[in-house]
C-alpha cells in the first residue's frame, strides 16, 4: 500500500479523480452500441449528477489537508453519501463489463468500429475511479483525522 501511495500522492489523487470524473461524465451521454451522444435521455444525467457530490468531497479533502483541519459533521455526511454513490460506480462498472462481453452475441449484426476501444477505456476509467475512491478515502482517514467528534468536545474550554 505505501507503494501505491507512493505513486499516487494525496495531490495526485484528487487531480487523477477529477480527470476521470470529467470523462466519465462526457462518457455517461455516449451510446457504445450506436456511437453517438444522447443528450435527451434523462438516465444520462444521474452520473454527473451524483459526481458533483463527489468532487465537493474532493474539494473540502483538499482544503481541509491544506489547512490542516479536522474532519466536522458535514464532511462525515459527504463521505456517507459517496459510500452510496460508490455503490452506483460499481454498477456503472459492471453494466459496462456486461455491455463489453456482449460484443459476441451481435457477431452477425454491424458494430461500431470503436465499440471495443471506447468500451474498455470506459471500463478502464471506472476502474480507475473506484481505486483513486477508496484512496482519497485512505489519505481523509490517515492526514484528515476520524470522525471521535465527543473526543473533541471533551478538549474545549467551555469557561473562555
Amino acid at each position: 500500500m505505501n507503494s501505491i501511495k507512493g505513486i499516487f500522492t494525496w495531490k495526485r489523487t484528487i487531480v487523477i479523480s477529477m480527470i476521470v470524473l470529467f470523462l466519465l461524465n462526457i462518457f455517461s451521454f455516449y451510446g457504445l452500441y450506436t456511437n453517438k451522444f444522447y443528450f435527451f435521455k434523462i438516465d444520462n444525467y444521474i452520473f454527473p449528477l451524483l459526481s458533483i457530490v463527489h468532487m465537493v468531497f474532493l474539494y473540502v479533502l483538499w482544503f481541509k489537508i491544506n489547512e490542516n483541519e479536522l474532519s466536522d459533521p458535514p464532511m462525515r455526511t459527504l463521505e456517507y453519501v459517496l459510500y452510496f454513490i460508490s455503490l452506483v460506480y460499481i454498477y456503472k462498472l459492471v453494466e459496462t463489463m456486461i455491455i463489453l462481453s456482449s460484443y459476441s452475441d451481435f457477431e452477425n449484426h454491424l458494430m461500431p468500429g470503436m465499440f471495443l476501444p471506447i468500451g474498455f477505456f470506459i471500463l478502464t476509467l471506472y476502474i480507475v475511479l473506484l481505486g483513486v475512491t477508496l484512496l482519497a478515502v485512505l489519505y481523509r482517514k490517515e492526514m484528515v483525522g476520524t470522525y471521535l467528534f465527543d473526543d473533541m468536545n471533551q478538549h474545549v474550554d467551555h469557561w473562555k
